[in-house]
């Protein structure tokens, strides 16, 4: 039965305009969303087409907010350019016609193309495909090259992976005798795809998503559409399936993926798959989003700024300029000390027995290059992700130079940010290799994190298979070792400079753990600054308490020492454990993380003469993560007499931006004292290092960055930093990436940081918080960290976080305050609230207790202000909340 093409109620939640139309074309009524009158009205010429495909069982609406925010931009003088923006009702689906007839997916690529002749659709055109869409949207890409100049796809897929059954809803839905039930006899597809949204879908927005499927017959495209997914290569839609999937590959034009990661249709295999296929395409994933990811992001910004920049400006990465060695690559000490048997890494604890490991230089560069050559035997080729699951360790080292040395990338991500964080980070990472210690193995695989797997110690054969093993660190020394005498073995190639090296995770402290992408150039740069920065070379002995730093020291060719403990649970290493290897070590150089000088403070009584004797041979100590107080530096520097104590301030991102002395960040406070424009406070982190720039964007009324960059002291805004050593961007986030990247130009890297601060006269930089936990009150714009050091000043207070609560804008400021001793969750009580609120400059609405302020676990020192600010808003609205 034929019913013809119809308009969409008045009123839908979101479409503020009339953009519908009926065009026909096919043999059939087509309805559309098209902004091409209304710009045409308007007297404005669009720079391009998008041309956007819905799947099953959504419709045109679907892309209502790209179609608005398009016209809007058009008409706001250029804000960005214009782009006209069709979004098609697919024949049988939404309110287009229902012919009566089966579609399949040639017909459906072939109808879209009868569709855009009937339009006169010339280029440039930028197709949008969503789910089944997505397919349908490439068909015609591949069929129109000449007028194709760019693909945009969400949450979709071209191939279904060889010995993977299709997504799990959709064997549901066509099970014999359920297909026509459950798609069209009742709306029960429609509705458990509507329910696949998080947050819940708006019920306004969920009836119109209902609105054109209201009965059985309406609903006959949605059961069509199900029963032509291609479940195995005898499917009459298969061969169309594999001739998109074949012809994707070919395609040049910039593609942008939006990935909503929880979705149980498309998965990651089917992500990777796609990047396979287009291994240029830009990736945006949505942490928290799923299926429905338009309808749980704010997707159109991301799309139309991505057009401007990658279709239209086709900018790249402005600002990185093809990279050459700064110097050497990273492994070149190992390459020179190769003869040596001097010692380049101690393992405390690591051998039998917990006796010391010892691994000379001539060991360690011949483990390095038996490692690489077992690698490449076992099938890891240049550009293979390799994920580390093996705590710091000489065998973590070992790998990891390894790996960058055939040019593999690492992927590292350390167990801090706990299962799920680690879990988010490598599936997103993508790897392919994945090297691990038991536990780690384990977790991947009960957890079906991707990648081939090689343990770290050879396992019984049930072991190893049961954990999906295929190969031991033994095993790759073996294979090395077989190949070694081989007239046909060929020498490791040397990666080029610009060739991404690793992937390190930043902590999870700000939000959802980020991969940080380096090229081999920009470590070596990174090991050039620390060396120059500290004096450090070849003969230097280092206590590596700090995971990053851990990693680096045979790059720098210093002897490095690993102390027993977790470097990457600070708060497990002991003044004990740090002095012992300080002592095996001969050591001068110091590396921990504020939690970790914190806890070896606390536990100094325990020290013997000899371990009191070898810390003082310590002549420099280096903490950097978090603010390091000037209370801890000094108690440390009275355990070490004769080291000198600095905080250098760095992020993954970038390690090692400015650096600061104790005696600097005493001068740094007097001076402070008597510059009137300093009364914002934050803490000091010193004078950029060599090749490091630092500038302010400063904020608005609104608490936001400006776009203008300033070095003049005393103005507060988002920190810019400008540095060789600078990451080279964010891993599969190109809308995170593009904002970081925001004040990049040609020839220089630059990197905004998300911290707030200033520059004094003296061009030293002060950190007074996160952007994200800056609070606009109807007084002005407040930065957390310098109120909080006076309310950290009162006696009896351990730390404290400045909160606002409320509505940004008129938001009020809390304190909420962690002290030294037990101390119940809520209220403070009346005379702390009143001697806190006489050290603080700003009039606090509220004062708060609790046992302990939430932190990150890398750090153990930076405090989560969101998750406090949420904890003293319901607190104080009087809801019972124990802790944040």
């Amino acid at each position: 039965m034929r019913i013809a093409a119809s308009f969409p109620p008045p009123g839908l939640p979101g479409l503020t305009r009339d953009f519908s139309r009926i065009v026909t074309a096919a043999g059939a009524e087509w309805h559309l969303l098209d902004s091409g009158p209304t710009l045409d009205a308007a007297g404005i010429t669009p720079v391009g087409t998008l041309l956007c495909v819905h799947g099953n069982p959504t419709w045109s609406y679907l892309w209502r907010r790209l179609v608005e925010e398009a016209a809007d931009a058009a008409e706001t003088n250029g804000v960005r350019p214009a782009w006209r923006v069709i979004a098609v009702d697919q024949l049988e689906m939404g309110y287009s016609e229902r012919t009566g007839r089966f579609r399949r997916l040639v017909d459906r690529v072939a109808d879209l193309g009868a569709l855009t002749d009937a339009l006169g659709l010339a280029g440039p055109v930028v197709t949008v495909g969503h789910d089944w869409g997505g397919p349908v949207s490439l068909g015609w890409a591949i069929d129109h090259p000449d007028v194709l100049s760019g693909v945009v796809l969400l949450n979709t897929a071209v191939h279904q992976p060889d010995g993977r059954s299709i997504p799990a809803p959709l064997r549901a839905a066509l099970a014999p005798g359920v297909l026509g039930l459950a798609t069209a006899g009742t709306p029960s597809f429609l509705e458990t795809t509507l329910s696949l949204a998080r947050p819940r879908l708006d019920p306004g927005v969920r009836e119109a998503f209902r609105s054109p499927y209201r009965s059985a017959e309406l609903r006959h495209g949605i059961r069509d559409f199900v029963a032509d997914i291609p479940v195995d290569a005898s499917h009459p839609s298969n061969t169309e399936l594999d001739r998109i999937a074949a012809g994707v590959a070919p395609l040049s034009v910039p593609a942008l993926i939006l990935w909503g990661p929880r979705d149980p249709v498309f998965g990651e295999v089917h992500l990777r798959d796609l990047l396979q296929r287009m291994p240029h395409a830009d990736v945006h994933r949505v942490e928290g989003a799923g299926h429905l990811i338009a309808e749980e992001v704010d997707y159109a910004p991301i799309v139309l700024d991505w057009l401007t920049e990658a279709v239209l400006q086709h900018t790249g990465n402005v600002g990185t300029d093809t990279e050459e060695w700064s110097s050497e690559p990273l492994w070149a000490a190992l390459e020179r000390n190769a003869g040596s048997g001097a010692p380049a890494l101690i393992d405390m604890g690591a051998g039998s027995a917990g006796a010391t490991r010892i691994i000379s230089w001539s060991r360690f560069a011949r483990r390095v290059d038996e490692l690489a050559q077992g690698l490449v035997a076992a099938g890891v080729r240049p550009g293979d992700r390799v994920s580390l699951l093996v705590p710091p360790s000489a065998d973590l080292t070992a790998v990891l130079y390894a790996v960058m040395r055939i040019g593999a990338v690492v992927v590292v991500a350390d167990a801090g940010l706990g299962l799920r964080g680690l879990g988010r980070a490598i599936r997103g990472a993508h790897p392919t290799v994945i090297v691990g210690a038991v536990p780690g193995l384990a977790a991947a695989r009960a957890l079906g994190w991707p990648g081939r797997r090689i343990s770290v110690p050879t396992l019984s054969p049930a072991l190893a298979r049961s954990l999906g093993v295929e190969h031991s660190l033994g095993d790759l020394l073996r294979l090395a070792r077989a190949t070694a005498s081989a007239s046909d073995r060929a020498p490791l190639v040397t990666p080029a400079p610009s060739d991404l090296a690793a992937v390190l995770f930043t902590s999870g402290s700000t939000g959802p753990a980020k991969g940080v992408r380096y090229t081999h150039a920009q470590l070596s740069a990174l090991r050039d600054a620390l060396a120059g920065q500290y004096e450090l070379g070849e003969g230097t002995g280092i206590v590596a308490g700090f995971a990053p730093f851990a990693l680096l020291g045979p790059a720098l060719g210093a002897r490095s020492v690993i102390p027993v403990g977790d470097v990457t649970a600070p708060r497990t290493l002991t003044a004990t454990a740090v002095a012992d290897a300080a002592g095996a070590a001969d050591a001068t150089v110091l590396f921990l993380s504020p939690a970790a000088l914190a806890n070896v403070v606390a536990t100094a009584d325990e020290l013997d003469a000899t371990q009191h004797d070898a810390l003082s041979r310590i002549r420099t100590v280096l903490s950097a993560g978090a603010p390091v107080p000037v209370r801890l530096l000094e108690r440390i520097v009275a355990l070490m007499p004769n080291a000198t104590a600095h905080t250098p301030y760095g992020m993954t991102e970038g390690l090692l931006m400015t650096d600061i002395t104790l005696e600097g960040i005493r001068v740094a406070s007097e001076d402070a004292a008597t510059e009137a424009h300093m009364d914002a406070g934050g803490v000091c982190v010193g004078a950029p290092v060599a090749g490091v720039t630092v500038r302010i964007s400063p904020l608005d009324e609104n608490g936001h960055p400006t776009d203008e960059l300033t070095t003049e002291p005393g103005v507060t805004g988002e920190i810019v930093v400008e540095a060789p050593h600078l990451r080279d961007g964010y891993d599969r986030l190109w809308a995170v990436d593009r904002i970081a990247k925001a004040h990049n130009v040609r020839g220089a890297r630059r990197h905004s940081t998300g911290d707030v601060g200033h520059l004094d006269a003296q061009g030293r930089l002060w950190i007074e918080g996160r952007l994200q936990h800056v609070v606009v009150t109807a007084d002005g714009v407040v930065t957390p960290v310098g109120i909080e050091q006076h309310i950290e000043s009162v006696s009896g207070v351990r730390r404290a976080a400045l909160v606002g609560v409320g509505p940004r804008g008129t938001q009020a400021l809390v304190a909420v305050v962690e002290l030294e001793g037990a101390a119940q969750s809520g209220l403070a009580e009346a005379q702390l609230a009143t001697v806190v609120r006489a050290a603080t400059p700003r009039p606090l609405a509220a004062v708060l207790t609790v046992r302990a302020l939430p932190t990150d676990i890398r750090h153990n020192s930076k405090i989560d202000r969101t998750a406090v600010a949420t904890w003293a808003d319901a607190v104080l609205r009087g809801e019972r909340k124990r802790r944040p």
